[in-house]
This record gives structure tokens, C-alpha cells and sequence, in this order.
């Protein structure tokens, strides 16, 4: 067993919808490894009426329903409790994945992958009561300008994405560096045999077995990709330390 145990706790109120994907390939394969740990609640059980409700409506008028505070105060408290005692409050995020949160990106899944745990809000309805988010200084996180039924789905997204970067959990480590975003490029195009299919033959260079050469074709490919695909990305690469960190390292 590992010295230190990536740890999440998900609040949702469909704990049947866990762990779905993570149950199976690379994460689901580290879970039963204990490489890390999940911890399903469902956020229903700190209902106090015999109805079970958990929202209400909006104040001021509209659609929908309204995520109740009372009630998510007591679920977060409770899990809350629940950790290492030793665990201080900025090694262990809250999170409520939301529309309206901070973009989610590579950086932020190191970040959160360099805590001790995180506890993920799944909200539903039109959202949650904001004092919770107030009180309990919880962090907002989106995964794009959409929208979803529910947090389920980011939540998972979030965490496969964290998953993945455990030590052991992908067997060449080496691999999450030339993955897209690590150095803040799209990943360049990829291809195995056979040699040619449907008359495209793989470029001339990947088959020359000249390392140098093809570490430098790889990086131009990068660069061309996320120029012309993701100009923000290629704005943030050319004017920060990557750019030429990574022009050297090809030399």
C-alpha cells in the first residue's frame, strides 16, 4: 500500500452513478489497487423532514428548484469530519462543479492532484443556496461553457483527469509529459502500422529512427496544431517560460 492515498469524496444525490467509468480501465484498475479511495455520499440522508427534501424554491421567484444550504451544510460538515484529522484545510478542497466556477485545466488537476483529498459537490436543479458556497468556502469549477443535468458527470471527469497523474496509476511516466497541455501545446498527431493505409503513408521522419529529428518534427507539429486550433493556448505558450524551455530542450 502507498505512503500517501489520493482521496475523494463526492456529494451527490445519485451515489448509484459511482463509480460508472471510474470503475473500470486505468482508474477503475488503480481504485482496486487502493491507489486511491472513493467515498460516495448521498446528500439526501441529511434531510430532516419525512419527505426527504433536499431543495426549495428560488427566493424572489422563477424556475426550478434551489439547492437547500441547511442541508448541504450538514453533508459537508459531516464528511468534513470524516478525514484525517491531521488534514488542513487548504490540503483538502471543497469543490462545486459549476457552470459559473474557474475553467478547468491542467494546472488545476496538478493542483488538485497535489493535495491530500477533494470533496466534490454534485449539484442539480438550478443550483445551490450560495451561502454555502459563502460559509464554507467552497471552490467553483467548470468544465466548459454548457451546461449539465447534474455534477455526476464533471465530478468523474475531474477525477479520472487526477486519476491518471497518481504515481503507478499509468506505467510509463514518462507519458504524462508529452501529453497535451503538459507543456502547454496540443499533443502532435500519432501513428502506428500499418506503414501505409488507404495510400497515407506514416511521415517519412517517424520511420527514419532518428530521435533528435523526430522529438524536433514533433514539437513543430505541437506548435502548428495549437497556433492555428487553440490561439489562446499558443498566446500563453510564446509569451511564458515553456516556450523556451521547451525550444532548448530540442536542440
Amino acid at each position: 500500500m502507498p505512503e500517501f492515498v489520493w482521496q475523494a469524496q463526492i456529494l451527490t444525490l445519485y451515489p448509484e452513478m459511482f463509480p460508472g467509468p471510474l470503475g473500470v480501465s486505468l482508474a477503475g484498475k488503480a481504485l482496486e489497487k487502493g491507489l486511491w479511495t472513493m467515498d460516495v455520499v448521498q446528500i439526501r440522508d441529511y434531510a430532516k423532514d419525512k419527505h426527504r427534501n433536499v431543495d426549495d424554491t428560488p427566493s424572489g421567484g422563477g424556475p426550478g428548484m434551489v439547492m437547500r444550504a441547511d442541508v448541504l451544510g450538514e453533508a459537508i460538515d459531516d464528511v468534513v469530519l470524516s478525514r484525517p484529522k491531521d488534514i488542513k484545510g487548504d490540503e483538502w478542497p471543497i469543490v462545486y462543479l459549476s457552470p459559473r466556477g474557474k475553467r478547468l485545466d491542467q494546472e488545476l488537476i496538478r493542483e488538485f492532484a497535489s493535495k491530500k483529498g477533494i470533496t466534490l459537490i454534485c449539484g442539480r436543479f438550478e443550483g445551490i443556496d450560495e451561502r454555502i458556497l459563502e460559509a464554507r468556502q467552497i471552490m467553483e469549477v467548470s468544465l466548459g461553457d454548457f451546461v449539465l443535468s447534474g455534477g455526476e458527470v464533471a465530478a468523474m471527469a475531474l477525477m479520472d483527469a487526477v486519476v491518471r497523474t497518481i504515481p503507478k496509476v499509468i506505467g510509463d511516466a514518462d507519458t504524462l509529459k508529452e501529453e497535451t497541455f503538459e507543456s502547454g501545446l496540443l499533443e502532435y498527431p500519432h501513428y502506428t502500422r500499418p506503414k501505409i493505409w488507404e495510400g497515407r503513408e506514416i511521415p517519412e521522419v517517424l520511420q527514419s529512427g532518428h530521435h533528435g529529428m523526430i522529438k524536433k518534427w514533433r514539437l513543430e507539429q505541437s506548435e502548428k496544431l495549437t497556433e492555428a486550433r487553440r490561439p489562446d493556448l499558443w498566446e500563453k505558450y510564446i509569451q511564458g517560460d515553456k516556450y523556451s524551455r521547451v525550444k532548448r530542450d530540442v536542440k
